[in-house]
């Protein structure tokens, strides 16, 4: 029988950030869902924006795209993974949306006169909204994941709204507090001490954590974990070990492992059952195999370097999707994270004996001349290729240059002053787009698509009719449709009304795999259900 009021679960960090906050609040409530609990989670951010669209990527990590076209923080991303369904903008609070609401309500007099303060105003903001979204998911159980790190004073009002919705429902609300425990090289044992002053940061806002899981390199043996506790003010079995696994997807196998979702539902005064992780055990055991295959893939972008680092988290829901994949065929990657830039000041030496290529999103005219001459080297070379959002916009532009020999082709995002535009601006229409800041109209979220009968991306997704998520401002521009198709270009997925290309491709006896695509297919990969598109493109790619 469903919960009549839901029980909330606020997981919070300490001492660094990245410890994998998002992974463990994904493992939690995938466990609790494998318990039969209805289950839903809440991100709550610290900036200022409104949403995660107009963050540069090399800044916060790729902008996570949900089904509503809500852009969000890359976390919302583990969690429809691990959860397996949708979520939405009720899922994302910013620190940006708070402050907006309080002060256009007080602007429409909504406070009836009342001086508006951080608490009880900004707070209940907070919680009104957390409550929302598990009213509105219909769970018993509602994961809020704090973003940033105990201490910062950006989230101190997030904190305060666990604290004061503890301290009214002190039976509904279970805090956990993710912490890591270095191991200093010259030392070789794990140091408690950073954990403990987390925990006292935590301790001066009246929040006694309920759990602390703490991420290490190794194992913690009984004496420091006994230590830990005493200090932290906790028991020793409330201690949850996370250390480093090779791979996420092992976390809540670990968890369940030391009894974590038996021990919150105690907490929760909630019963326990049979956990079903029979598929996801099937899946990490896949993934930990030896792999009998090997393939060397490209991905050219522009958002890898940051100062003297090479990240891989702006485009983190490309690299999930290709686990996903490549676990189900049983391949090893070796992926080749290549910037557009170097390709542009070198050429395409670094491509030299990759089997496969992709080209992902991408914004602006930077590194695209690089980004084009890839295309060019995999269409040249019959090497597969996989285009997503910009890739398949330059896919066209390079068609257009080198068969068509339209010289000069180009982007309006990259030239407004091309001969030749063959991806450009339309005009606003609410019909298809939403007005995102300073004017700009863009196509954000679902979308559904026609594929051509006897295409290869029908032949992939099993149907001629599908949806998937978008991100764009600019479109194919349909008055170079025809002078393409003439030459051998094909466009295999349009929009219901024959407006937008949404998919295009080369013929199988001109090319192995030639497939590109205005949507973001890996936005909707799973661990237990891989996209076909990645599946089919590594599966060309292999042979």
């Amino acid at each position: 029988m469903p919960l009549k009021n839901p029980k909330y679960i606020f997981v919070s960090g300490g001492v660094l950030s990245s410890l994998g906050k998002g992974v463990t609040t994904s493992s939690i409530a995938m466990l609790l869902q494998a318990k039969g609990y209805s289950v839903t989670v809440v991100k709550c951010e610290n900036y200022l924006n409104i949403d995660s669209g107009l963050i540069n990527p090399l800044e916060h990590g790729d902008a996570f795209l949900c089904e509503d076209g809500t852009e969000t923080d890359m976390d919302l991303g583990n969690y429809e993974r691990f959860l397996g369904k949708n979520l939405g903008s009720h899922n994302f609070i910013t620190m940006g949306q708070i402050y907006k609401a309080v002060i256009d309500r007080e602007r429409d007099n909504g406070y009836g006169g009342e001086d508006i303060e951080a608490i009880p105003h900004v707070t209940d903001e907070i919680i009104s909204r957390i409550k929302m979204a598990a009213e509105k998911d219909a769970a018993e159980i509602c994961l809020v994941e704090l973003g940033g790190t105990a201490g910062e004073y950006q989230n101190v009002l997030y904190y305060e709204a666990s604290r004061i919705m503890k301290l009214r429902e002190k039976d509904t609300v279970v805090h956990v507090h993710v912490s890591y425990l270095p191991t200093p090289q010259h030392i070789g044992e794990p140091k408690t001490k950073p954990t403990q002053l987390s925990v006292k940061q935590l301790n001066a806002m009246s929040i006694q954590p309920d759990f602390l899981v703490t991420r290490t390199e190794g194992d913690l043996d009984e004496r420091r974990r006994d230590r830990l506790a005493l200090f932290c003010n906790m028991h020793s079995e409330d201690i949850i070990m996370n250390q480093d696994l090779k791979s996420i997807y092992e976390v809540p196998l670990n968890f369940h492992k030391q009894d974590f979702d038996k021990k919150i539902l105690v907490k929760l005064g909630l019963e326990d059952s049979k956990s079903d992780l029979a598929a996801w055990e099937g899946f990490v055991k896949k993934a930990l195999a030896k792999k009998d295959k090997k393939l060397t893939l490209a991905i050219v972008g522009k958002y890898f370097k940051t100062g003297d680092y090479n990240l891989k988290d702006s485009y983190h829901a490309l690299f999930e999707a290709l686990d996903h994949a490549s676990i189900d065929l049983g391949i090893e990657l070796d992926i080749k994270s290549i910037n557009s830039e170097i390709i542009e000041k070198e050429g395409t030496g670094q491509l030299e004996g990759v089997g496969a290529i992709i080209v992902p999103i991408g914004w602006g005219a930077r590194g695209t001349e690089g980004k084009i001459a890839a295309i060019k080297y995999a269409r040249e070379n019959k090497i597969p290729y996989l285009g997503l959002c910009y890739g398949m916009q330059l896919a066209a532009v390079e068609y257009a240059r080198d068969v068509v020999g339209l010289e000069g082709a180009s982007s309006t995002e990259i030239d407004e002053k091309t001969k030749y535009p063959i991806v450009h601006d339309i005009p606003f229409d609410p019909k298809y787009q939403r007005i995102k800041g300073n004017g700009a109209s863009m196509r954000l979220g679902a979308y559904p698509t026609i594929l051509k009968k006897d295409s290869l991306a029908a032949s992939i997704y099993g149907t001629t009719e599908i949806s998937e998520r978008h991100r764009h401002r600019f479109e194919f521009n349909n008055e170079y449709r025809k002078v393409l198709e003439d030459k051998g270009f094909v466009i295999s997925g349009t929009s219901p009304d024959d407006f937008f290309v949404e998919m295009i491709e080369l013929k199988k006896e001109d090319h192995p795999f030639f497939l590109a695509t205005q949507a973001h297919p890996e936005y909707k990969s799973r661990p237990l259900s891989p996209h076909p598109v990645f599946t089919a493109f590594l599966t060309a790619s292999i042979k």
